[in-house]
């Protein structure tokens, strides 16, 4: 391991650059992992991190010297006070790792998929990720417009659901949807009026999921190669739930059907 005490380190440097710019990830393919939980997960499926930061303080958890231990060769120990210029988080966290963007290869059909239409909420992405994996999805398709899957916001709200998952993004989804549904497929679209009652719904077999962003919904492209539109049915005084909220719902009525049938 390395003390390092100067903010001009090369990884140093790099590790501020890629927490201030989603740009920047994006370009180099690299995400920032913050907190002990999710370097763990990731390290427990992937292997090392390309650089993992961590305080003193930090490693007098065993816990913590663990994960260090496990690959010194890329740790750098810093200063409380330099750790939080890099880290969004408290500097009471105390640990980051820089990784790789995992790449997985272009998706043919799984079957249990989940789509997320343009759904720019950080929050609600990592959220849905964790139903997702918690579910036992195995794809998740994003379009072009949805948030970065990747980007610190999303990979704490999905608490290492990212390391158990296929996520794809920048999918045309209109056009799998179609190719998903040729295989055999089905595309369950969620709408939040005029849809078939969730719970009657058939929802067994090869499932490809659809949620759009709170304002929008589902586009009009990707809801037209629906194969069957779901509404929640809502007896209380809402009028519609929070997209991650709806998301795991009908994952779990998915999940289910799915064991009932199995």
């Amino acid at each position: 391991m390395q003390r390092i005490t100067s903010r001009q380190n090369p990884r140093l440097k790099e590790a501020a650059r890629l927490v201030r710019s989603a740009r920047d990830r994006r370009k180099a393919g690299r995400c920032v992992l913050e907190g002990e939980h999710l370097v763990g997960v990731y390290q427990a499926r992937y292997g090392s991190p390309e650089t993992l930061i961590v305080t003193e303080e930090a490693l007098a958890s065993e816990s913590a010297r663990a994960i260090a231990a496990r690959d010194p060769a890329h740790t750098l120990i810093v200063p409380a006070a330099l750790f939080a210029e890099l880290s969004t988080l408290p500097a009471g966290v105390g640990m980051l790792a820089v990784v790789p963007t995992p790449q997985p290869q272009p998706p043919a059909p799984a079957d249990f998929c989940l789509l997320l239409d343009d759904v720019q909420d950080p929050g609600n992405v990592g959220s849905m990720l964790r139903s997702a994996a918690a579910a036992g999805v195995t794809q998740v398709l994003l379009s072009k417009h949805c948030v970065f899957a990747w980007s610190p916001k999303v990979l704490r709200a999905g608490q290492g659901a990212h390391f158990h998952l296929e996520i794809h993004e920048d999918i045309d989804l209109p056009a799998w949807a179609a190719l998903h549904r040729a295989a055999g497929g089905a595309v369950v679209a969620t709408v939040a009026t005029g849809g078939s009652d969730l719970f009657a719904a058939a929802l067994g077999g090869r499932i490809a999921l659809a949620v759009g962003n709170e304002g929008a919904g589902v586009s009009p492209a990707l809801a037209a190669q629906a194969t069957l539109r779901v509404t929640i049915p809502m007896p209380g005084g809402t009028e519609s739930l929070n997209a991650a909220a709806a998301a795991a719902v009908c994952l779990f009525e998915c999940v289910r059907q799915r064991m009932r049938y199995a």
